[in-house]
């Protein structure tokens, strides 16, 4: 019998998603959006704000956008649960689940990350199951349900939340994308990090020489996703914070203190470490990263370029920098 039981996997599966689906924990906490230009500390910010008690992390970027990460996605509400989970489910935790999570592609350390995608689907479609009229949020919540309940290993999913926090770089640049975020989560957050161009265009340059290879498209780059954050703050107001990448390094507790009140969560020291799961994690770096935590190598990328180089990017991001430094907090 023992044999037998041992050997059954698919026996097994089905007393494991059966448990699960017994015991699901609704995840229906607003989310906080971490969204700007890659190489700006998006990471960093969702690692600091994993394992914290009220907090359900989202452990990678958030990529709902069906075949483009950067884009909301569209949810019809005359489609089937069965469509709307295909256009939601994220495909990376396939690649995390079989090799392990990795934060980065140089990163030697994988951590287990032990996901059932077939479970993920069983909690989507029981959370709506029993729905009538059916909203927008609905399907989002339904949806953080599956996925933090499909996370098997998971080590804080239990306690009272408060918010739900995520990555997604570039969403943010488009008006569209933060519109429909705030239509499902009125309630919700937005937070954005804008890196001195001078340190962001090195750490862009290595991490896709090909994309970035170019200074003065790169730099364009930075420039319309620094001008899309003005303008999402001159429209969102208060449910939207900027904050420059160089406190975040350097002045990390004043930073994550100013969240902690910016989300109404209280302040614990977890925020000042870096974790993937309660794990110490190294930073998801351009350059070499030799421990855990918050590195402060980034605040000097600017010494890796030329007179030219500098010159030339101080000339194209000065007034926008300064515009968008106007609107973000201010730490002493």
């Amino acid at each position: 019998m023992i044999r037998k039981l041992c050997n059954d996997k698919e026996l097994q599966l089905e007393y494991l998603q059966q448990t699960c689906l017994q015991h699901i924990l609704a995840v229906t906490e607003p989310l906080v959006l971490i969204s700007q230009i890659q190489r700006s500390g998006g990471s960093l910010l969702s690692q600091l704000f994993d394992g914290h008690p009220q907090i359900h992390a989202h452990p990678h970027e958030l990529m709902l956008g069906y075949k483009k990460k950067y884009i909301w996605p569209r949810i019809d509400l005359n489609d089937s649960p069965e469509r709307w989970f295909t256009v939601l489910f994220e495909r990376m935790v396939l690649e995390h689940s079989q090799k392990g999570y990795k934060k980065g592609r140089r990163d030697k350390e994988a951590f287990a990350f032990f996901f059932v995608p077939s479970l993920q689907k069983e909690i989507f479609l029981a959370c709506l199951k029993s729905r009538g009229t059916r909203t927008l949020r609905q399907v989002f919540d339904a949806y953080m349900t599956s996925y933090f309940g499909a996370w098997i290993n998971n080590q804080n999913m239990h306690g009272r939340k408060k918010i739900v926090t995520a990555f997604t770089p570039r969403l943010s640049e488009h008006r569209d994308n933060v519109a429909r975020f705030f239509d499902v989560y009125p309630d919700g957050r937005l937070i954005t990090i804008v890196r001195d161009p001078k340190n962001w265009y090195p750490s862009a340059l290595r991490h896709v020489p090909e994309k970035y290879g170019d200074l003065k498209q790169a730099v364009s780059q930075w420039n319309n996703n620094t001008r899309a954050a003005i303008l999402n703050k001159k429209h969102y107001g208060e449910r939207m914070c900027i904050i420059a990448f160089e406190d975040l390094l350097a002045k990390a507790e004043a930073v994550m203190h100013h969240l902690a009140e910016f989300l109404d969560i209280e302040f614990a020291d977890i925020l000042l470490l870096p974790t993937f799961n309660k794990f110490p994690i190294k930073a998801h770096t351009s350059f070499e990263a030799t421990r855990a935590g918050i590195l402060s190598g980034p605040l000097s990328r600017y010494e890796t370029l030329t007179g030219q180089q500098l010159r030339a990017i101080e000339g194209m991001t000065a007034e926008t920098y300064a515009e968008v430094m106007a609107l973000a907090a201010v730490f002493d």
